[in-house]
């Protein structure tokens, strides 16, 4: 018995660290069959703004548009905190995470500074 659940755990290690982790925000995967529900993962990362960025959005405010170097600075926060739940998922065992919840919070005074976060259930899918 206890072979078999080591066999089991090396295939998984080897499993997960051979393939892409598969990130998906629905509760399952379309033609996969989940094998096991390893548990909650997150990843965090918070952002300050900086005057240059305020003052070229500031900008943008006045005379209409969208603010480029804000949607870029949003869009590598939330990948940072995508990639920082795809690393604790494949340290856990995981090939997935299903049910991906992302959230945007400003912190600080005057909103100074995002907080970007995401959480998943990490599991283990069949090949």
């Amino acid at each position: 018995m206890c072979l078999y659940i080591f066999s089991l755990f090396l295939y998984i290690i080897n499993y997960s660290t051979s393939i892409t982790m598969l990130l998906t925000t629905t509760p399952n995967i379309e033609g996969k069959t989940i094998m096991t529900y390893i548990g909650v993962v997150t990843g965090e990362t918070i952002i300050g703004a900086n005057f240059f960025k305020d003052f070229k959005a500031s900008l943008t405010d006045v005379f209409g548009g969208r603010s480029g170097t804000y949607e870029r600075t949003l869009r590598e926060a939330k990948d940072t905190a995508m990639k920082e739940m795809e690393d604790r998922a494949a340290r856990m065992g995981a090939n997935a995470v299903i049910g991906i919840d992302l959230d945007y919070e400003t912190l600080g005074n005057g909103g100074s500074m995002m907080m970007v976060s995401c959480s998943g259930t990490a599991v283990v899918v069949a090949p």
